[in-house]
């Protein structure tokens, strides 16, 4: 089970990928990402979950938007998987998130291989200190994820560039690095990102509560 945005507990699925697993909400939207079957899978996708909840049926449209936004986002960056959430809880505009999982190459700020050492990556992040209410911030740790063992992690409000889109968008953010078993710098990134800032405390919960579950397989 996983806390949602609400703070309520909620039934979840487990997502099996090359290499990983990861739980998510039940109510989230999961799907392949790839170019060639994503656009009829996110369609597929929306229809089932309108039919299933008819008030969704007048955001239809702006939810499938997010979810081939996201999923392009996903796919240009390299990520393996994305999970998406988008709901309206009976009001007027949809809340989303969206959680990722990539395979990445642990390196310094200059491009040098970097240890897979949770302090040694730690020690790579730059915290941020808000200097008014509503500006960027980010706090860096390390965490102990079950049958993962210590992780580091980064979580706060910032600032993040697209590469289609220049410009900058203030999102709740959270990233945890899990160093791959094996491999000298290899480390799978669980990011979790929503733009509902007024949540912020809240998202975090929800993508420590993802990030928690994952395993390598």
């Amino acid at each position: 089970m996983v806390g949602d945005s609400g703070g309520k507990w909620v039934d979840t699925v487990a997502v099996e990928r090359e290499g990983f697993h990861i739980k998510v909400p039940d109510t989230w939207w999961e799907f392949d990402i790839r170019p060639e079957t994503r656009e009829e899978g996110i369609r597929r996708l929306v229809r089932e979950r309108v039919r299933a909840n008819p008030r969704l049926a007048e955001h239809a449209e702006t939810i499938a938007s997010f979810l081939r936004r996201q999923a392009k986002e996903a796919r240009d960056s390299g990520a393996a998987w994305i999970g998406c959430m988008a709901d309206t809880f009976g009001g007027e505009v949809p809340v989303t998130a969206s959680m990722t999982v990539s395979l990445l190459d642990a390196r310094t700020s200059t491009g040098a291989a970097l240890s897979t050492d949770p302090r040694a990556i730690a020690g790579q992040l730059k915290e941020v200190t808000a200097r008014r209410e509503g500006d960027p911030w980010r706090r860096v740790s390390t965490v102990e994820i079950p049958e993962v063992g210590i992780v580091a992690r980064t979580e706060g409000v910032e600032d993040i560039r697209f590469r289609q889109d220049p410009r900058p968008m203030r999102v709740v953010l959270s990233q945890t690095f899990i160093p791959v078993p094996g491999s000298a710098n290899r480390v799978a990134l669980v990011a979790g990102s929503s733009h509902t800032l007024e949540l912020a405390d809240s998202f975090l919960d929800v993508f420590d509560a993802v990030a928690s579950t994952f395993r390598f397989v």
